[in-house]
């Protein structure tokens, strides 16, 4: 569906893109994610013809964002991070504008209109379409953008910083929206809440430095940052050397490690092949009659996997 192969974007002497490579499959949610001047947003401008590359090459659906650009257009909905509005307008004639903008027949405007805003939580009870947009909040006019965005039904959407400005219940909402948009839409979805992005999207690319530094879906990236999961249990018994003792010894056991507070044993146990062995675990415990207050599988976060991977990308480019 979409394929951005060596794409390079220079600001005179600087580079804001380097030669960054990958594929969106149709129908897919991806997070398109890296740090403050990475090139997020240069490049999604050049993925919908914003800006021009200085090479390399980009094809949504076949068709070349330089070759293609007016074509392609009718193609993407692309929300910037800053929606820009016309303050003085209401929102159902800025909406009503931008269809005709999007050469949506006269007669289709009204009923495209109306399905936007309420798909955005624009109309209903609380009907906010006979504002104007400079009465609006940030977040109010986050909608009104992601509702010109799906006025003309576009098979890709693009969406530069979504939920900025949206309150927690605005932003589980849009999360609901986002998932129901996959499949009928493919969707780059560019944000820093790396939460959100983890329970939206399939898929995970990150650049930092203008270059492609990870991508997969949040788990493959997860284990790259720490290996294998493990478990963690707090168990009261006997002397911790002993209960270190009887765990090292079950099957699948690899190492185990521990602290000590109050009379409790804080185990961080690690097994072979990532066997899960929370199980036998809970049966030694049971056994020996020691006490059991947690016990549960470890992951690392994709936070940490971010952390960890902007930061070695900085530190390579400075060194």
């Amino acid at each position: 569906m979409i394929d951005v192969e060596h794409l390079t974007k220079w600001y005179g002497p600087v580079l804001a893109v380097d030669n960054i490579s990958f594929h969106v499959e149709r129908g897919s949610v991806v997070g398109f994610l890296g740090p403050n001047g990475a090139g997020k947003s240069t490049t999604l401008k050049i993925m919908t013809c914003y800006l021009p590359a200085s090479s390399g090459r980009v094809t949504i659906n076949g068709l070349d964002v330089l070759g293609d650009s007016l074509a392609l257009r009718k193609q993407i909905g692309y929300m910037p991070e800053s929606v820009p509005v016309y303050p003085e307008m209401r929102v159902c004639e800025y909406l009503m504008f931008r269809a005709a903008l999007r050469d949506i027949p006269r007669r289709a405007r009204r009923g495209a209109v109306a399905r936007a805003a309420e798909r955005c939580w624009l109309s209903g009870p609380e009907d906010m379409t006979r504002r104007r947009l400079g009465e609006l909040s940030r977040g109010y006019r986050q909608r009104v953008g992601l509702a010109e965005v799906l006025l003309h039904n576009p098979p890709v959407l693009v969406l530069d910083e979504p939920t900025i400005g949206l309150d927690p219940a605005q932003i589980r909402s849009m999360r609901e929206l986002i998932g129901e948009l996959a499949g009928e839409h493919t969707v780059i979805l560019s944000s820093h809440v790396l939460a959100e992005v983890e329970q939206t999207c399939s898929e995970i690319i990150i650049i930092a430095g203008g270059r492609l530094v990870a991508a997969g879906t949040s788990g493959e990236l997860r284990q790259r940052v720490a290996g294998p999961s493990h478990v963690v249990a707090q168990v009261q018994g006997p002397a911790p050397g002993e209960i270190v003792r009887a765990i090292g010894c079950l099957k699948g056991v690899s190492t185990v490690q521990h602290s000590q507070r109050d009379d409790w044993t804080r185990l961080e146990i690690h097994s072979q092949a990532n066997r899960d062995i929370r199980g036998a675990i809970f049966d030694l415990v049971r056994r020996k009659n020691w006490q059991l207050r947690e016990l549960r599988r470890a992951t690392p976060s994709l936070e940490d996997f971010f952390v960890q991977i902007t930061y070695e990308q900085s530190m390579k480019q400075t060194g």
